[in-house]
């Protein structure tokens, strides 16, 4: 039998109207929030169920779900896609309903903005994993501090001393001493990298040169500046000139990357003390700046050399006219001064890694601990480098560790400002 055509144009008028109706263009001119919950601490993730969520707008709850037992979620948003463009809506996710034990690998998705840009559904992913564990405590942190302050101190304090002794003998402020540092760490190097050669004798040949270096720039530069009367800020200026020369130098034969050394003897597994770590080679490295500092404390004080030094720290004129070779004692101080500090380079580089310029880095804080203990004072300068350490790593509870660095640098400024001569130096009159 065949529909008349008043039948079939009634059918066709229906239709058009059904798709024409507000209904069905709610329905389909829509959007909605959509995801997923997974659960990371299994493989592969499984979903996580009924976790709340919900949608704001103007501060008032537009939508609300909770997950569904495969994880997913649908958050229809109320009014057509077009009149929500350029909307700013917050997605919010109540972590109190996520299951026990876990968090958010994401925590900044807990909740977070989302301008709408697009007239179709907005899909958002989570992840859960495994709740973090609680950080140390504040007296914890304090403490790691503390005692990792006490090596840092110990190792500027081996670093410093040359320049210190320096300082003491000719009244040499020496911008360059960043240089015999970095000359130590370079050397030590070379002949693991040129040679093969093992850690210990690339040390001990790379300390005995930077001893050699030290004199021949006694003897080179600095012995003939003071033969001709040279001032002491004229030298100072040729330091830094200096400074800058050999640490381009040193950029141009052993380039700018960070190096390590090979075949350490000393594991870097950290040794756990209660709360506190404690890394092997940064212990061993503190236990040889000890005995270092007290063969130097027991030589200024005891030995015929030590008491030389500080008769010409106290007065060249008098100590030269008592019969004490001066030059002859600021050759041995050049020499001495140039080993501990390519040793401290060495040092400082098997616990940190190094590069053309690592004695440069860290001059201003072998300065600051100079200057804190007292300029030319061997006993102010441990004092003031172990004082310095700990600031320093002190300094970091409570600013970024990447900027503890600038603690010796307030400390020096402070120091200049309120007492220049240092902790254990005594005032002078100038001019």
């Amino acid at each position: 039998m065949r529909a008349s055509p008043a039948v079939l144009l009634a059918l066709l008028l229906t239709f058009i109207a059904v798709q024409a109706s507000p209904a069905a263009a709610s329905s389909e001119d829509s959007i909605a929030v959509t995801g997923t919950l997974l659960d990371t601490r299994s493989t592969p993730p499984k979903p996580v169920p009924n976790v709340q969520l919900s949608v704001d707008s103007g501060g008032q709850q537009i939508a609300q779900t909770r997950s569904g037992a495969d994880g997913a979620f649908t958050m229809p948003l109320p009014g057509s896609a077009d009149d929500l463009l350029g909307e700013t809506i917050t997605v919010k996710l109540d972590t109190a309903t996520l299951p026990s034990g876990t968090e958010l690998t994401e925590k900044n998705k807990t909740s977070f903005e989302i301008v709408v840009k697009t007239n179709a559904d907005i899909p958002i992913s989570y992840r859960i994993g495994p709740e973090a564990p609680a950080g140390p405590s504040g007296l914890t942190k304090a403490a790691q501090s503390f005692i990792n302050g006490i090596f840092l101190g110990l190792l500027l304090a081996v670093t410093a001393i040359g320049l210190s002794l320096v300082f003491g003998t000719t009244g040499l402020t020496n911008f360059a001493h960043g240089e015999l540092i970095t000359f130590g760490a370079l050397m030590a190097y070379f002949f693991q990298d040129s040679f093969s050669w093992a850690f210990i004798p690339a040390l001990l040949i790379a300390v005995l040169l930077s001893g050699v270096f030290g004199y021949a720039n006694d003897k080179v530069l600095w012995k003939p500046l003071r033969d001709r009367g040279t001032g002491l800020i004229a030298m100072m200026i040729v330091s830094i000139g200096l400074a800058i020369f050999l640490r381009n130098v040193f950029q141009y034969l052993f380039d700018a990357d960070n190096h390590q050394y090979t075949d350490v003897p000393i594991p870097r597994e950290p040794w756990q003390i209660g709360s506190i770590d404690i890394s092997q080679r940064t212990f061993w490295t503190g236990l040889i700046c000890v005995v270092i500092l007290l063969a130097v404390s027991l030589a200024v004080q005891r030995t015929r050399l030590g008491k030389a030094t500080r008769a010409v720290s106290d007065n060249p004129s008098l100590a030269a006219s008592s019969g004490i070779d001066v030059n002859g004692v600021i050759r041995t101080i050049w020499i001495f001064g140039g080993a501990l500090a390519g040793l401290g380079g060495i040092l400082w580089g098997m616990n940190y890694g190094f590069d053309y310029q690592v004695g440069f880095k860290i001059l201003l804080a072998v300065f600051a601990a100079v200057t804190l203990g007292g300029l030319g004072t061997i006993w102010g300068t441990m004092v003031g480098a172990l004082i310095i350490g700990i600031l320093t790593e002190m300094s970091t509870l409570v600013i970024a560790p990447e900027l503890k660095y600038v603690t010796p640098l307030v400390v020096l400024i402070l120091m200049l400002l309120i007492r220049p001569q240092g902790l254990l130096g005594r005032a002078e009159r100038v001019g």
